[in-house]
């Protein structure tokens, strides 16, 4: 039996990860850990354990005790916060014997900040790269992308902290955090043309199996409403990418479609929040990270079901003995 460890298991995408572990029908036990005692976890985990902050200076200590505790063999980060803080401090993990799953360090690192991220796109001369500036002149930006125009967060995930700039009087409320904090870039597309893929790729430029959504996002930043699509563009797309960033393990790649050309708005070098549903089409990431990493199985395209996916609200009863969905 081998012991996998899920971080931010409260979490759509920590959740998702254990679901689709359980789904895979390994013998396995999965080890949750969230900082919400009173959270959906417990009910998709094997063992909880309720976590610090991971910006608490005793976080990495918790965790190696944890790893131990429970021989945990394979981590998965479930919330964003932790790949940064595992690649960290990987050397003292991977002394403890455990694996894990963890992407290009120089990728992670790139991609922490956006506009290092695009800096890199420019230099490698792709036709996928989003124009992108840090001037704060509203004159000069509405000059270069018209209105309305976005201002993006340098750090973060999904569509958080994204403000629309529609007007002089908008944009002097953010105009001091330009640079530093904020990006700006002009409206591309629309969120019909809006498309997420995951790979997993080998470390070496290319990569072993892919699958694409076309997908809605929800006010939270996560994707609501998916649909299966194959697009020969997005997988030219891919050997590009692949190649110059050469990601290791799964990866998400974000796209939107503007007059007609392929644009990249990010690459996430982790599992994405949509994990679950791509499972549910025949496209088991998490397994497939399990078998690589634990077992040396490469990964091979698997058979995609055509389909369309759509989340909602349910609810996870706890009675005192026992659970109830």
């Amino acid at each position: 039996m081998k012991n996998i460890l899920v971080s931010g298991a409260s979490s759509i995408l920590g959740y998702g990860i254990l679901r689709s572990l359980r789904k895979a029908g390994k013998n396995v036990r999965l080890i949750g850990t969230t900082i919400y005692a009173d959270s959906v976890a417990q009910y998709f985990c094997d063992v909880f354990e309720k976590a610090p902050l991971t910006n608490d200076p005793g976080y990495i200590d918790w965790l190696l005790k944890t790893i131990a505790k429970h021989h945990v063999d394979l981590i998965i980060p479930g919330i964003e916060v932790d790949v940064y803080k595992w690649v960290e401090h990987l050397p003292a993990l991977e002394k403890n014997g455990v694996k894990a799953l963890l992407n290009n360090r120089d990728l992670i690192l790139l991609c922490k900040d956006k506009w290092s991220f695009h800096e890199k796109l420019t230099e490698m001369n792709t036709p996928y790269v989003i124009d992108t500036s840090l001037k704060s002149d509203f004159d000069a930006l509405v000059d270069k992308f018209g209105l309305p125009f976005l201002l993006k967060p340098r750090r973060g995930f999904g569509s958080k902290g994204i403000v629309i700039i529609d007007s002089n009087e908008t944009f002097s409320k953010h105009q001091h955090a330009i640079g530093p904090l904020l990006m700006a870039q002009p409206l591309i597309g629309n969120e019909d043309e809006e498309f997420t893929t995951s790979a997993f790729c080998d470390g070496h430029g290319s990569y072993f199996a892919s699958m694409t959504l076309k997908r809605r996002l929800s006010k939270s930043g996560f994707t609501e409403k998916a649909e299966v699509v194959t697009m020969d563009e997005i997988q030219r797309a891919l050997v590009m990418l692949c190649a110059y960033f050469k990601p290791i393990g799964p990866t998400n790649f974000q796209f939107r479609k503007h007059d007609g050309a392929l644009k990249l708005l990010e690459i996430n070098p982790r599992i994405s929040s949509s994990t679950s549903i791509r499972t549910a089409f025949g496209y088991n990431e998490c397994n497939m990270a399990l078998e690589y990493y634990l077992e040396g199985k490469k990964p091979t395209q698997p058979l995609i079901q055509k389909g369309r996916a759509v989340r909602y609200i349910e609810d996870l009863i706890f009675y005192e003995n026992r659970n109830h969905l």
